[in-house]
């Protein structure tokens, strides 16, 4: 389960974050493009922008329960 105190500072601010334990997969990446981006430099996935729709909020749910290291949370400030 993702944790809040180990979002990493490039997610956006709001509900939903990917923490330290991602391993840059890039699942939610490509499950989520229009939410999740791949920092190539630090090696990690981050949101890059909020869901904004109902169909953006679905992908961004499927994201979170298919990480394969729970890595992304959905408990960030608004």
């Amino acid at each position: 389960m993702a944790e809040l105190s180990l979002r990493w500072t490039d997610n956006v601010a709001g509900p939903y974050y990917v923490d330290e334990e991602c391993i840059d997969c890039s699942l939610c990446s490509e499950i989520a493009p229009d939410n999740f981006r791949i920092n190539e430099e630090a090696g990690h996935d981050y949101v890059y922008k909020q869901p904004a729709t109902s169909e953006e909020e679905d992908l961004c749910i499927e994201a979170m329960e298919s990480c394969p290291v729970e890595a992304i949370g959905n408990d960030g400030e608004g």
